[in-house]
C-alpha cells in the first residue's frame, strides 16, 4: 500500500500551511479567539478563494472534488496551528450531509453558497443529556397540512452560535413517510438493541433545515474551554423543511457522523504534533543544574513515548480515512481511531505540560491551549470510554484468531 502523497496532496497540504503559519502566531490566536466570533471572517474567506470550505463536494456542487484524504491533510494543518475557524463544523459536515441526502434543487441552492463563505450551516444532532452513541432521538418531527414542524432541544451544537442554518435530526412516525409512499427502514438499526424497551418502536430518523431566526427557535450560546463557541438549541413548533426525500435518514447519519470523527481524529494528529514539538524544544534549551534538560534520561524517555503515542495516533487517523477513501463508512473503524487518538491525546498533552513545568500552565504559553483542544477532541462524539464500551459491544461479531 502506498502511503506517500501525490504532488497535488503536497501543494495543498503547503498551501494550508504556508495560509496558517502567516495568519496566526500564539498571540494572535488569543485575540481573534478572544473577540465575539471566536474565529477571523478574513481567513473564512481566504479558505473560500482557495477552496476549502467546497474541498469535498463535487466540481458541480461548486467544490474541489477532493476526497477525505485531503480533507484528512487539511485538518491536520487546522490543529497544528490550533485554527478556529470552524471549517468541519459549518462546511465539510453539513455539506456532505446536504450533498448526500438532499434533493438535486438544494444541492445546487445550498452548496455553492457554503463553497463562496456565503452559508455556514451547522450540524444539530447531539441532545442534552445523552452519551454517544445515541440510541434515541427524542427531537420530534410532526407532518403538518404545509410541512413539518419541530419540537425539542439539542445540545452540544459547535459553532451553532453564529450558524445562519440549521440540519436537526430529528424523530417522526413511519407513518409520515408511508402516507409520501415510501418504505423506511427503523432508527439506528445497529444501536436498538441497547435501546432496551424504552426505545419507542415506529420511528425513523429524518434530517431538516430550520432558520435559526425562526419563530420557535431559541438559541442560548456558550463558550466551551477550549476556546470554541456553540449553542444550545432549543425547538417548539418550528417550522423546517425536510432535506432530500422522505425516507428514513439514519444510514446517512451514520455515515456523518463516522466521518465527522476521522476529521476530528486529523486535527488532533497536527495538535499532538505541535505539542510534541514545543517540549522537545524546551527540552533542548530549557537548563537545569547548568545543563539541558534533555541531559535527563527520564525526560528523553518520556519524549520518546509521547513519540510513539503520536505515531500510533497517526496510523489509526490515516485507517480511518483512508477507509471513509475506500467507500466505507464504518462506526467500528471511527471507533477504533477515535480511542486510539483518545488516549494519546491525553497523553502527549498532560506529558508536555508536566515536561514544561510551571510554564506549561499559563495563558501566554502554547501548550496549555493545545491540550485543552486536545481534551476537547477527545469528548466530542464520544469520549474514549464511550468508544470502549461501544466496541466491547462488537467483540462477538469477530471470529478468534489461533496462532
Amino acid at each position: 500500500m502506498d502511503f506517500d502523497l501525490t504532488p497535488e496532496q503536497e501543494m495543498l497540504r503547503d498551501t494550508v500551511r504556508d495560509v496558517l503559519e502567516r495568519a496566526y502566531t500564539p498571540e494572535r490566536r488569543t485575540e481573534i479567539v478572544a473577540t465575539e466570533l471566536g474565529w477571523d471572517p478574513q481567513i473564512w474567506r481566504t479558505f473560500a478563494e482557495i477552496g476549502l470550505l467546497g474541498l469535498t463536494f463535487a466540481e458541480e456542487d461548486g467544490g474541489m472534488g477532493a476526497g477525505p484524504i485531503e480533507a484528512m491533510l487539511v485538518l491536520t494543518e487546522l490543529g497544528r496551528r490550533l485554527a478556529p475557524e470552524p471549517l468541519l463544523d459549518c462546511a465539510l459536515l453539513p455539506g456532505g450531509l446536504i450533498a448526500r441526502a438532499g434533493t438535486d434543487t438544494q444541492r445546487k441552492d445550498l452548496l455553492p453558497r457554503i463553497a463562496e463563505g456565503d452559508l455556514r450551516p451547522v450540524f444539530a444532532h447531539g441532545e442534552p443529556g445523552v452519551r454517544w452513541p445515541a440510541t434515541e432521538l427524542t427531537t420530534r418531527a410532526v407532518r403538518t397540512a404545509t410541512g413539518w414542524n419541530l419540537t425539542g432541544a439539542k445540545h452540544p451544537v459547535s459553532h451553532g452560535d453564529s450558524a445562519d442554518l440549521l440540519i436537526v435530526s430529528a424523530a417522526l412516525p413511519v407513518g409520515s413517510f408511508q402516507e409520501a409512499g415510501t418504505e423506511p427502514a427503523a432508527a439506528y438499526p445497529d444501536l436498538l438493541e441497547e435501546a432496551g424497551p424504552g426505545h419507542p418502536g415506529g420511528v425513523a430518523a429524518g434530517l431538516f433545515l430550520v432558520d435559526p431566526a425562526a419563530a420557535g427557535v431559541r438559541r442560548t450560546d456558550y463558550l466551551g474551554h477550549d476556546g470554541v463557541r456553540g449553542a444550545t438549541i432549543e425547538f417548539d413548533g418550528v417550522a423546517a423543511e425536510l432535506l432530500g426525500e422522505p425516507k428514513d435518514a439514519a444510514e446517512i447519519v451514520t455515515a456523518a457522523v463516522a466521518g465527522a470523527q476521522a476529521a476530528l481524529c486529523a486535527e488532533a494528529i497536527g495538535a499532538m504534533e505541535e505539542s510534541l514539538r514545543l517540549t522537545t524544544e524546551y527540552l533542548k534549551t530549557r537548563k537545569q543544574f547548568g545543563v539541558p534538560l534533555r541531559a535527563f534520561q527520564t525526560l528523553t524517555q518520556r519524549a520518546a513515548d509521547m513519540y510513539v503515542s503520536l505515531e500510533l495516533a497517526r496510523g489509526m487517523s490515516m485507517y480511518a480515512s483512508m477507509s471513509l477513501a475506500d467507500g466505507v463508512a464504518d462506526p467500528v473503524v471511527a471507533s477504533r481511531a477515535k480511542l486510539r487518538i483518545g488516549r494519546s491525546a491525553r497523553h502527549i498533552g498532560q506529558e508536555a505540560i508536566q515536561m514544561h513545568g510551571g510554564i506549561g500552565m499559563t495563558a501566554e504559553y502554547p501548550v496549555g491551549h493545545y491540550t485543552a483542544r486536545l481534551t476537547a477532541i477527545e469528548h466530542s462524539l464520544g469520549d474514549s470510554s464511550d468508544h470502549l464500551r461501544y466496541l466491547g459491544r462488537t467483540v462477538g461479531d469477530h471470529q478468534m484468531v489461533e496462532i
